[in-house]
């Protein structure tokens, strides 16, 4: 019950400083270690954020972790996402941090984003209480909608009946940067399955480094 009141009543777990995030900060809330790295600090910000007039878009990818069987294999134990992060704007290329919201896609959601045809929609709809009694306290959707000709808008609603909020955030996204959001989708697929290890020629070797890899702590929740 106190797991599932700490992530009911939290949005995403934020940082700590309460500083606006600007258009021209480098900040990023998610990294993951590079597989090809020894170093315990070695750590990679890549955050793909688009900045629009009313809000943010920050995209970024969380690696799967790895977990060994009884009889000693390794398979995926949390699976990988793309965590999609998005900001209110509070003035002029200005953004709070502190009200971020975020939706985390699984490979089929990303299947769906990747062959969206032209002038179509689709909507995902996320429950973390799912088939349980408290099901429906919190409710996220994330539409994706054509704009004319020139992109899309991607809206995301949240609807906490605990806290008796209902949060709306929209971002428009132009062709060019929906372009560069399916590529990097499709190169990033293999990645949060992970399936890239199977061609790796020591995978047991980095499998174990991936299982290391600490699960980002701004999941919209626990998978």
């Amino acid at each position: 019950m106190m797991k599932l009141t700490r992530f009911v009543l939290s949005r995403c777990p934020a940082k700590s400083h309460t500083r606006p995030l600007s258009l021209f900060s480098t900040s990023s809330s998610n990294a993951y270690r590079s597989s090809s790295s020894s170093s315990s600090s070695s750590v990679l910000y890549a955050d793909y954020t688009i900045f629009k007039g009313k809000a943010a878009l920050s995209i970024s990818p969380i690696l799967p972790t790895f977990a060994k069987t009884s009889s000693g294999a390794l398979r995926v134990d949390k699976k990988g996402a793309i965590l999609l992060k998005f900001y209110p704007a509070i003035g002029e290329r200005k953004y709070d941090y502190e009200k971020k919201q975020c939706f985390a896609l699984s490979a089929t959601e990303l299947g769906s984003l990747i062959g969206l045809a032209p002038a179509k929609s689709c909507e995902f709809f996320h429950d973390p209480s799912m088939k349980t009694s408290n099901a429906g306290q919190v409710r996220k959707s994330l539409s994706v909608s054509p704009l004319s000709d020139d992109g899309y808008f991607f809206t995301l609603t949240v609807v906490n009946s605990l806290l008796k909020t209902n949060e709306r955030f929209t971002v428009p996204v132009t062709k060019a940067e929906l372009t560069v959001m399916q590529t990097s989708f499709s190169f990033m697929l293999p990645y949060i399955m992970g399936w890239h290890q199977l061609s790796s020629q020591s995978p047991g070797s980095n499998l174990a480094k991936h299982s290391e890899v600490s699960r980002s702590p701004n999941l919209e929740w626990d998978r």
